[in-house]
């Protein structure tokens, strides 16, 4: 009776044989791929949490280059090109089990054209609330010195461009992210 390593021996050895008796038209062989197995099951491993899916993902994206669904164009590394196929088919995975369908789909019923998502009303008082923090946050800002509320009003009331505040204000870039920097931390307390 062959215990279960000699059976997974035997079982990538074959695998490796028939991969390499693939037709000369396959850019990569079995030798190129098999040394970036590892990192690719690891990879998949740290992503999925699931050692057999990683697995199982791996050997997709070995099938898809193998059988020519996948070529290398020589564009980047090998190992960059092969974890980058490995990440699509992470995300299909998670997007079949997930079970979400897209955002142009429609429903049965053919009701109505695309999804219908509620947009709720704010109540009054609500609205009354948000008013009242408004009117705080504004006081407070006409409150900081005249430095600091300059680059407020200007970057983040009138959000104008970064250039023309250093411009209008005639300061470096890095002394205005400083002085918003400074802002905000007053304004937090």
């Amino acid at each position: 009776m062959r215990t279960a390593h000699a059976a997974t021996v035997a079982h990538v050895a074959g695998q490796a044989a028939a991969l390499t008796a693939l037709p000369a038209s396959c850019a990569l062989g079995w030798h190129d791929l098999a040394p970036q197995r590892g990192y690719l099951v690891n990879f998949a491993r740290r992503r999925l949490l699931d050692p057999a899916l990683a697995e199982d993902l791996v050997h997709d994206v070995f099938e898809a280059v193998m059988t020519g669904r996948a070529v290398f164009g020589g564009r980047s590394a090998l190992r960059s090109w092969l974890v980058a196929i490995l990440k699509h088919k992470i995300v299909d995975l998670v997007r079949q089990r997930a079970g979400h369908d897209s955002l142009d789909s429609s429903d049965d019923d053919g009701d109505h054209e695309g999804p219908q998502f509620a947009c709720p009303q704010p109540q009054l008082d609500e609205v009354a609330e948000q008013r009242q923090r408004l009117a705080r946050v504004l006081a407070r800002i006409q409150a900081l010195p005249a430095t600091l509320r300059s680059v407020v009003e200007l970057r983040l009331l009138r959000d104008e461009s970064t250039e023309d505040v250093c411009r209008a204000l005639a300061i470096s870039e890095q002394h205005l992210f400083v002085r918003l920097h400074r802002a905000r931390r007053v304004l937090a307390y």
